[in-house]
């Protein structure tokens, strides 16, 4: 029987929310529906909500760093769920991965060294890289037949010509949905060992790939890459704790740890939220049961969204996920152009997602849609894009 009532639609305007509070800053009308940045419509597991409970009567929010328990129940969550053996000296804790990301490509690599990302990608990594006046290489995935895959000869080439130095891995795929098979990852990883490449890899949604295509973390495919590799990994996203900031971060190889750790201390960051300090330990710790449900009602919202487009808009292709819990979308029967896709989508759907160009390569006739959402509010927003279409189409 499930414990946890994810159908309960909880009002979050009025909270600081970047997902509710915002559109108008950022020129959308301010009755959007947002289904748009990777946060959840959930309350965290209750354990969560125990520890964060307890902290906060402590009453003392001091410095604070993480005790030994802490990297035991990372660890625990890493070894029994992916088969991935951690040291408790590879951990370095930051605020986030954009961060953590940052971070790595300041200490790693130099003012216009080459990094090569696989665009339709999550858009901060073009900012990470542009931003710290790197180079950016793109090698695209390839789309065809409703399925993302790796162009391999491309990958190599582009490293190749290109002298890059680093590449930033997104596994699970966002916003795509796919999940790296072993045999791709060690592909991946003996192109890079081939050419010296150092590798950022961004596990962050590790936890929401779908049992029949199971994440392998990129050191299990690439032991022999420990020594150019670094782990991102964080309960943000598992347990929508997006805002108490805290990343737990593997550094296999001591002296990239030591430029990392260099390099982090020149933003001035010595410890992370005591909050979110609490809050980690406990999910990872208890909250399990939690995710479980989590997983299965979202995998309901896909099943929901898939269905509904079939016979409502089949104008629009679901691209099928293998994880994560976005929704990809591929506009392109509508046969508008991309500025007018996005106007159909906000101004007459009054919906807030995210448009498929901002993560390059040749996405603009796509959208993406969060699914961690309760799902009459699901509903509602497939209901105002479905009525939205059929204007547009009766025009």
């Amino acid at each position: 029987m499930a414990q946890y009532n994810f159908d309960e639609v909880i009002d979050r305007k009025n909270t600081n929310s970047l997902k509710y509070d915002f559109a108008e800053e950022r020129g959308l009308p301010a009755d959007v529906l947002p289904l748009w940045v990777a946060d959840m419509d959930f309350r965290a597991p209750e354990p969560v909500l125990d520890a964060l409970h307890q902290a906060v009567s402590h009453g003392i929010f001091g410095y604070s760093d993480a005790l030994p328990d802490y990297y035991e129940a990372a660890a625990k969550w890493f070894r029994e769920r992916f088969h991935w053996e951690t040291k408790p000296e590879w951990l370095v804790k930051t605020p986030g991965i954009v961060f953590a990301l940052a971070t790595a490509v300041r200490a790693l690599t130099k003012p216009g060294d080459a990094i090569l990302i696989q665009p339709p990608v999550y858009y901060p990594f073009f900012s990470v890289i542009r931003d710290n006046d790197r180079k950016i290489v793109e090698s695209g995935l390839i789309y065809q037949d409703g399925r993302y895959t790796i162009d391999f000869a491309d990958f190599e080439a582009k490293i190749a010509g290109n002298n890059v130095k680093m590449y930033i891995l997104c596994s699970p795929h966002n916003p795509t949905g796919r999940v790296w098979t072993r045999e791709e990852l060690e592909r991946l990883g003996s192109i890079c060992k081939k050419y010296n490449v150092l590798i950022l890899s961004d596990e962050i949604h590790c936890d929401f790939a779908f049992p029949e295509h199971p994440h392998t973390v990129f050191l299990n495919a690439n032991p022999g890459l420990a020594d150019r590799t670094i782990v991102c990994t964080a309960p943000s996203k598992t347990f929508n704790l997006a805002g108490l900031q805290a990343s737990n971060i593997w550094i296999p190889d001591p002296e990239i740890r030591k430029l990392f750790r260099k390099t982090l201390q020149k933003t001035g960051l010595a410890e992370i939220n005591a909050l979110g300090l609490a809050a980690c330990k406990a999910a990872y710790a208890s909250g399990g049961e939690w995710l479980e449900e989590c997983k299965a009602y979202m995998r309901k919202n896909l099943d929901f969204l898939r269905d509904y487009l079939a016979e409502n808009i089949p104008q629009l292709r679901l691209v099928e996920p293998e994880g994560t819990y976005f929704a990809w979308i591929d506009c392109s029967g509508l046969g508008l152009s991309q500025e007018d896709l996005d106007k159909l989508i906000i101004h007459r759907a009054k919906l807030w997602l995210d448009s498929g160009h901002i993560f390059g390569g040749d996405a603009g006739q796509f959208q993406r849609i969060v699914l961690a959402c309760p799902r009459a509010t699901l509903r509602r927003a497939l209901d105002q894009l479905a009525e939205a279409v059929r204007k547009e189409s009766a025009q």
